[in-house]
């Protein structure tokens, strides 16, 4: 009976074990909930369990297992408005974490992750649209994107739309190093209905990772790109075409020129020959006038009588033969 009465007492002993025992894994909180609700000190204070073994009341006592590290929580490409009032499709993502683990528990309907990103999806979404309303594309694809960011992350965690009075009434010492690490925001700090602090969530980061124009509005500013690169083309081209008219006319006179100054050159050496030429015939004929007319004739009587069926018919009495006739001596 004994041996009986012990196995039952180490049964019950290792079912209380059982189901009083849990492991919080690392990088994760237990949330302790008594028949539902978050269970506090006496200090109101949400008694939140580190990562390790604890022990819980069983069957009235449950932990909530939430998640400690920063999550990311990818963005679908939406449609903005810019101050230009200009349409651009931006692809986003955020950074976040659980600061309150209580207050997101409570915020989430039971710390569904799923609930929290939509809470933050539209809360990003609202303040990102604001913000955008506010540049220009120049400035949200240059150096303003940086501060843009940083703008929609301060507006979020703080809830504010960056009036400094606003700041200054709320979320003061949110964000603090102690308070942070606490994991728990003292009620006494009071909080933006609209800020992160109010769902127990601190964005870390928030990042634009592409900036698309609409389909309708890229294709009509390719169109119009090209019908500029098409203009700037065409500039080109009748650029070049008058500059290789100029070159073609400054070839063409070069050669003229040239042709010109040859030809010149040309003549007043013929000029210089011919003059030579009638001056060697003029100091012959000068010389032995008599020679001078029998070469002559002789040459003409060459280019008379070409072949041995020519003919000629004059008389014999003429000037033109009388070195073939015998009676001149």
């Amino acid at each position: 009976m004994k041996k009986y009465f012990i196995t039952i007492v180490l049964l019950f002993a290792f079912l209380f074990m059982y189901f009083a025992l849990f492991i919080v894994q690392e990088g994760q909180r237990g949330l302790v909930l008594r028949f539902g609700k978050v269970l506090r000190d006496k200090n109101n204070t949400p008694t939140i369990y580190q990562p390790g073994m604890h022990i819980k009341i069983p069957f009235i006592e449950t932990v909530k297992h939430l998640d400690a590290k920063i999550q990311t929580m990818e963005n679908q490409a939406d449609r903005f408005v810019t101050m230009e009032k200009k349409d651009l499709i931006i692809d986003s993502y955020i950074k976040w974490k659980i600061i309150d683990f209580s207050r997101y528990y409570l915020a989430t309907g039971g710390g569904d992750v799923s609930q929290g990103e939509v809470l933050l999806k539209r809360k990003f979404s609202d303040r990102l649209r604001s913000e955008l309303g506010k540049l220009d594309v120049k400035g949200i694809v240059t150096d303003s994107r940086n501060r843009l960011m940083s703008d929609v992350r301060s507006a979020l965690n703080n809830g504010t739309s960056g009036n400094e009075e606003e700041e200054i009434l709320y979320n003061k010492k949110i964000f603090d190093n102690k308070i942070i690490n606490s994991e728990y925001i003292p009620q006494e700090i009071e909080i933006h209905p609209n800020s992160m602090a109010a769902l127990g969530i601190k964005v870390v980061d928030v990042r634009i990772k592409q900036i698309n124009l609409p389909s309708e509005v890229s294709d009509a500013i390719y169109q119009r790109m090209r019908a500029e690169r098409e203009a700037v083309a065409r500039s080109h081209r009748s650029q070049g075409k008058e500059e290789a008219e100029k070159l073609r006319a400054a070839a063409d006179y070069q050669v003229a020129r040239i042709l010109a100054e040859a030809k010149k050159q040309s003549l007043i050496i013929k000029g210089e020959a011919d003059a030579e030429t009638a001056k060697l015939y003029a100091f012959s004929f000068n010389a032995d006038p008599e020679f001078y007319v029998f070469i002559r004739s002789l040459r003409a009587y060459e280019n008379s009588f070409k072949g041995n069926q020519d003919l000629i018919l004059i008389d014999s009495s003429n000037n033109f033969l009388r070195f073939m006739n015998n009676s001149n001596k």
